[in-house]
């Protein structure tokens, strides 16, 4: 079995293999498969790619990202200059109808709430304001609207398994209640657990994901 040493290694060359990070502002410990990141990054950006850095390490279960956001002085923006270049940036999405999302800014803190139809709406708004600068977090409050019936729900995410090539869809079992879905079964990595759950979520209706697959790790030969 891969070693906590191992894996904290591989995660500390892969964020030095990342050009958009400066991995040595980036603390790595790691125990019993379970990553913990620590440290103080520029923008929320760089906090996010150091969290799905981690994850792309074969090993870990789970990534706990203590990562702090330090804005310097000549980046920070105000709480209403942040609030418009959100509303800014919904506005080139045409996807997303900006007048139903509700914007909170707080000490650089983003809450989004509101409604919309499909889960790939509600992805388009987080993504179009992580990079903004002045951001420290963003939280996403905002719902999907049911549209089709649990059993369609189903059927839709089970077919998007069978296509995506790095889904085992054979071992994984989808449960359906009301727009919430449940995934149970094994998986081959970590990777392949929120690939799975990122194809739950673009199914029509659905309104959260319990991700319970279990990552299964594989054996390794050690070097003496």
């Amino acid at each position: 079995m891969k070693t906590d040493l191992a894996i904290q290694w591989d995660i500390i060359e892969e964020l030095k293999w990342e050009p958009s990070l400066n991995a040595s502002k980036v603390g790595v410990v790691v125990k019993n498969g379970v990553v913990s990141l620590s440290g103080t990054v520029d923008t929320f950006s760089e906090k996010l790619t150091a969290e799905k850095t981690a994850k792309r390490v074969g090993g870990v279960k789970a990534v706990n990202d203590g990562i702090q956001v330090g804005i310097s002085p000549d980046s920070k923006k105000s709480d209403a200059e942040i609030a418009e270049a959100v509303l800014n940036a919904l506005k080139w999405h045409t996807t997303v109808q900006d007048e139903k999302i509700k914007i909170k800014v707080e000490d650089g803190d983003v809450k989004l709430e509101g409604q919309v139809d499909w889960a790939y709406q509600r992805n388009v708004v987080r993504e179009a304001i992580e990079n903004i600068q002045g951001v420290r977090s963003v939280t996403n409050l905002i719902t999907i609207k049911p549209q089709i019936t649990p059993l369609d729900i189903q059927h839709k995410i089970t077919s998007a398994f069978q296509r995506t090539a790095s889904i085992d869809a054979g071992r994984i079992t989808v449960k359906v209640l009301g727009s919430i879905i449940t995934l149970q079964g094994k998986v081959r990595s970590l990777a392949e657990k929120e690939d799975a759950e990122r194809a739950a979520w673009a199914a029509p209706g659905v309104n959260g994901v319990e991700n319970y697959l279990e990552v299964e790790i594989p054996e390794y030969a050690l070097d003496e």
